[in-house]
C-alpha cells in the first residue's frame, strides 16, 4: 500500500453528515441540516422538464448561459443598484460551496492569510488550506455574533490577501449592519485585500431588515466575489446550482480555476431558472415565508427551558440549553438526538477552538407539521 501523506490529516466527515446519520439511525427529526422537508414548486420541475424535452442537455457555455446571465444581471441591479456585466462578470457555479472553493483557488497562493470569522461555515477552512493559505480567526460571542472591528485591525497585515464574510450568517442567524460595512471598507481601503462575501441566504432576511450586501457599497463591490445560491432561494439544495459575481478583473481569474473544476453546470436546469426568475414574487417573497416558519417554531418553544437567540436571517435558529445540561454541546446534540428524537448541531464546532458555550443550532426549514412534532418533543426536556 502506498504511504499517502495527507494534506488535511484532521479532517474527518463533515458534522452535518454525522448527525444526520445520527438522526437517521435513531429516527429522530433531523433538524441538523440545512434543507427543506416540503415540495419545491411544481412550475419549476414543470420548467426544467420541458428544457429537458427540449433538446437542453448537451453542454453550457462555462460561464454559464447567457440568458441566465442576463436576467441576473437585472435582478441584482433591481435589488442593489449595480451593474454586472453578463458577459464577464457573472459566472453560473455547480452551488455555492463550489464558487467559494473557487474564488480561494484563484487568488490564495502559498503563505497568503485568510481572515476569517467564527463561528464559520465549515467550507472556508479546508478550502484556504489546501491551497497553501493560513486562515487567521476572529471570534464571534454569543448571543449577538457581531465582528469586533479592532480586532480585525490588528490582525490585518502586509500578508492579508482576503476577508471572508457571510451574511445572514450560518449557523448564527446574524446579520451584517451597514455600519458593519462601513467599517470593513475603512480597513480595505487603500489596501489589495480581496473580499469573497458568502450571501447565499440574501432573501432570508427577518423583521424588515434589509440585506447589506458588499454590492451597496461600490469600493467593496470593486474588491469583492460575492457568492449566492438558488438552492437555499428556491428551496432546491440537491439541485446544487449557484453563481459568483465580480468584477471583470477577479472574474477572469476565477473562470480559469472554474473551468477546470466543473467546466459547465447543469444545462436545462439553467434554462428553467432563467423563466422562473421573471416572477419576481418567488424570491422576493421568501423573507415573508421563512419568518413565519421562525416564529412559529419560536413561538412553540417559549415555554421550553431552551432560551432563543436572535434570529435576524438565513432557515436556522440558535439556542441556549444551559438551563438543561452542562454537558458539552456535541454531545448534548447526540443525547437530544438519540433520547428525545430531535436531532440539532452542536456550535462549537464551527469555531478553531472548540470550546462548549452551551449553543445549539436547530433548522426550520421544514413544514409545520415536522416544527410542532419536534417542539413537542423539546418542551418536554
Amino acid at each position: 500500500m502506498l504511504n499517502i501523506k495527507s494534506k488535511r490529516p484532521r479532517s474527518g466527515t463533515t458534522i452535518f453528515s454525522v448527525m444526520s446519520a445520527l438522526a437517521k439511525e435513531t429516527g429522530a427529526i433531523n433538524l441538523s441540516q440545512g434543507f427543506p422537508d416540503f415540495p419545491i414548486d411544481g412550475k419549476l420541475i414543470e420548467l426544467v422538464n420541458r428544457h429537458m424535452k427540449g433538446g437542453q442537455n448537451q453542454y453550457a457555455p462555462s460561464a454559464g448561459v447567457f440568458e441566465l446571465r442576463e436576467r441576473l444581471s437585472d435582478k441584482i441591479r433591481e435589488s442593489y443598484s449595480h451593474k454586472y456585466l453578463p458577459e464577464d462578470e457573472i459566472t453560473i457555479t455547480a452551488g455555492a460551496t463550489q464558487a467559494i472553493y473557487t474564488a480561494i483557488t484563484a487568488i490564495i497562493r502559498e503563505g497568503d492569510e485568510v481572515i476569517v470569522f467564527d463561528p464559520a461555515y465549515d467550507c472556508y477552512v479546508p478550502a484556504i488550506e489546501y491551497n497553501g493559505g493560513i486562515p487567521i480567526h476572529i471570534r464571534m460571542n454569543g448571543p449577538e455574533f457581531r465582528i469586533n472591528w479592532s480586532e480585525v485591525k490588528k490582525v490585518v497585515g502586509q500578508r492579508t490577501r482576503m476577508i471572508i464574510l457571510n451574511t445572514p450568517h450560518n449557523p448564527s442567524g446574524s446579520v451584517l449592519t451597514a455600519e458593519d460595512m462601513l467599517q470593513l471598507q475603512k480597513i480595505t481601503d487603500s489596501t489589495e485585500i480581496i473580499i469573497l462575501s458568502d450571501e447565499v441566504y440574501e432573501h432570508l432576511i427577518f423583521d424588515q431588515l434589509e440585506h447589506q450586501s458588499v454590492i451597496r457599497y461600490p469600493k467593496l463591490a470593486a474588491r469583492s466575489f460575492v457568492i449566492f445560491s438558488f438552492g437555499k432561494t428556491f428551496h432546491i439544495t440537491g439541485w446544487k446550482i449557484g453563481y459568483c459575481v465580480a468584477p471583470g478583473n477577479l472574474t477572469e481569474e476565477f473562470r480559469k480555476a472554474h473551468q477546470f473544476l466543473v467546466f459547465s453546470v447543469n444545462t436545462p436546469i439553467q434554462h428553467a431558472l432563467c423563466e422562473y426568475l421573471n416572477d419576481r414574487k418567488n424570491y422576493l417573497q421568501l423573507g415573508e415565508f421563512y419568518q413565519s416558519k421562525r416564529d412559529f417554531f419560536r413561538s412553540n418553544l417559549q415555554s421550553s427551558r431552551f432560551k432563543l437567540l436572535p434570529c435576524r436571517g438565513t432557515y436556522f435558529q440558535t439556542v441556549d440549553y444551559s438551563a438543561i445540561s452542562n454537558e458539552p454541546d456535541t454531545e448534548f446534540v447526540k443525547r437530544l438526538t438519540v433520547d428525545h428524537k430531535v436531532a440539532g448541531i452542536p456550535i462549537s464546532v464551527f469555531y478553531k477552538k472548540p470550546e462548549s458555550n452551551n449553543f445549539i443550532r436547530f433548522c426550520f426549514a421544514k413544514d409545520e407539521d415536522t416544527l410542532k412534532r419536534a417542539t413537542d418533543k423539546l418542551n418536554l426536556i
